[in-house]
């Protein structure tokens, strides 16, 4: 059996090739892929695999992207770590998805499932790429995303919306800061949430964050005609809204439609 694990985190990629070697000593690991433009690339100079592992949120956007640009006819086992959307989506696809941290006996289970398909299953896996990545944009022009679903800890909650101030990266990951400044990981980038939140309340500033209207404490001139935010609660890093974004923002800033 080959695999492809497509994932970015170290830790997690060490992981699963651990478990895999436990569990499948046979297997035959093809490659790890970091990025979709990487995997995308690898898919079009390789075989396709037996089985593909895959993180949902790499470092270039979401993993789903993939399997637009490239026609993949095998079984995929998808990971995430965070939000509802992965899990919404495949309990419409029938698709496996594990939740990370990746346990040992969920990821036998998901193999041997994976394993019991005919041939013919597994030639042509029910996987509507088109559904899941309508599960990540607002159905109409009017409806934009409400509430996440974050975890800490062993603990899963949801949030609002109208709790969210604004949104940031750091280290590769996406984090949601709430009005009392609370900060939990999201399992979205920015560029999509910049398509799923609802742009009269939200902004994109710049390309590591995107802030709503109810958190702008103060603002400032700055240099070449950008503005200087102060953020409540107080943001980690400096909050610039980058030149190129500047005369959006003040446009934004106007809207009272």
């Amino acid at each position: 059996m080959t695999i492809l694990i497509i994932e970015d985190e170290e830790p997690a990629y060490r992981r699963l090739q651990k478990m895999l070697k436990e569990l499948e000593p046979d297997h035959i690991l093809l490659n790890q892929i970091v990025s979709i433009s990487s995997a995308v690339k690898w898919f079009k100079e390789n075989d396709a695999p037996d089985l593909i592992i895959s993180d949902i949120q790499l470092s270039d956007g979401v993993s789903f992207e993939i399997f637009k640009q490239v026609d993949i006819k095998c079984p995929v086992i998808f990971t995430t770590a965070y939000d509802q959307y992965a899990i919404e989506a495949f309990k419409v696809n029938s698709i496996d998805y594990l939740l990370k941290p990746v346990k040992k006996e969920e990821l036998e289970k998901a193999v041997a499932k994976f394993k019991a398909l005919t041939p013919a299953a597994a030639a042509a896996p029910a996987i509507d790429i088109n559904k899941l990545l309508q599960s990540l944009q607002p159905a109409t022009g009017t409806e934009y995303k409400k509430r996440f679903v974050v975890r800490y800890g062993e603990h899963i909650k949801t949030i609002d919306i109208e709790e969210v101030v604004y949104f940031y990266t750091e280290d590769k990951a996406t984090f949601l800061c709430t009005k009392d400044a609370r900060r939990f990981v999201v399992d979205f980038n920015l560029d999509t949430l910049d398509s799923i939140l609802d742009p009269k309340i939200f902004f994109r500033i710049n390309r590591q964050y995107i802030i709503s209207i109810h958190s702008i404490a103060e603002m400032f001139a700055y240099s070449k005609s950008r503005v200087l935010i102060k953020l409540n609660p107080a943001a980690k890093h400096e909050t610039i809204v980058s030149t190129e974004r500047s005369a959006d923002f003040k446009l934004w800033l106007g809207d009272e439609k």
